[in-house]
């Protein structure tokens, strides 16, 4: 079974467009809650996933609320920064969702309360200037994470 990627309104197209295509040679599904920061036919989102668009399933949410009622809450973690175990700690099953939040302000309030325990985050330096990973680096970490954890299925 494949990995559920998760971006919440993600703002840079670059940035979705490599996801796209780690999803692509991952076999991973790619859920995109809206509003979107671009649009799909975005030149610059376009020539990130070069051509690995017809490779990728991608599916659309009005909002958050709409993908948490297919996602299981055990089966679900989320990327943060905010202080939670790392990301590495946890165990990854098959299908299982990873969500990820937008570019400049990351996830809601009301999710870091609601899923305290589902929270994950990729280790960093503390200091005040650096805020964060970007956004498609920080998706390749997790993902690899999950799939070595899944023992690479369907990869060679």
């Amino acid at each position: 079974m494949p990995l559920n990627i998760v971006l919440f309104e993600p703002e840079i197209p670059q940035n979705t467009g490599n996801i796209a295509r780690t999803c692509a040679a991952t076999g991973s599904n790619l859920h995109l809650i809206k509003p979107l920061g671009f649009s799909v036919s975005d030149k610059y989102l376009k020539r990130a996933g070069l051509d690995y668009w017809d490779l990728v399933n991608i599916k659309y949410y009005e909002n958050i609320e709409e993908l948490l009622e297919i996602a299981k809450e055990e089966e679900i973690f989320f990327a943060t920064t905010k202080e939670s175990k790392f990301y590495t700690d946890v165990k990854y099953k098959d299908n299982c969702f990873i969500v990820f939040g937008k570019e400049t302000a990351g996830l809601p309030d009301y999710i870091h309360v609601k899923y305290n325990n589902n929270r994950i985050k990729i280790p960093m330096i503390d200091n005040v200037h650096a805020r964060s990973l970007n956004l498609a680096n920080s998706v390749n970490i997790v993902m690899y994470e999950a799939l070595r954890q899944l023992d690479f299925p369907s990869l060679k």
